[in-house]
């Protein structure tokens, strides 16, 4: 399964996922929610989210999004990582902490897990959790 879901809860999520992509998913899962236990899991934007946030853009729109997201696409794993500040995106600063991951402004995207390094992952999900996005 990639694209939209129709699942409502993140173990529905994950459920829906066929192996390997289930266990890799699923390990993500528990890592996320080891690592920042504050943030709260559900299902937004069609995938896993973790910490609901209110922003504001600097234009004046308003939105409720979520601070972590990870999402299964067909050919890779996305984790979206909502954290912006003077320095800009946080995600960013990790490109050469994660070599083996493709690194946009908000989102790391790789084919395996075992790919990661791990330490450096639960650095970033740290530094967004408490970070705000679009500071």
């Amino acid at each position: 399964m990639h694209g939209k879901t129709k699942a409502k809860t993140p173990k529905a999520y994950i459920a829906e996922l066929d192996e390997p992509r289930r266990s890799e998913i699923a390990k993500l899962d528990a890592l996320i929610r080891k690592t920042v236990p504050k943030l709260e899991p559900h299902i937004q934007g069609g995938m896993l989210a973790y910490g609901p946030m209110h922003y504001k853009t600097k234009s004046g729109r308003e939105a409720e999004w979520f601070k972590i997201g990870l999402a299964n696409q067909k050919n890779y794993v996305s984790l979206y990582f909502c954290a912006a500040d003077e320095e800009g995106y946080v995600a960013e600063r990790f490109k050469e902490r994660l070599p083996k991951a493709n690194i946009g402004k908000s989102c790391v995207r790789f084919k395996k897990v075992d790919d990661l390094d791990l330490k450096a992952l639960q650095q970033l999900m740290k530094l967004t959790a408490k970070t705000s996005f679009g500071a």
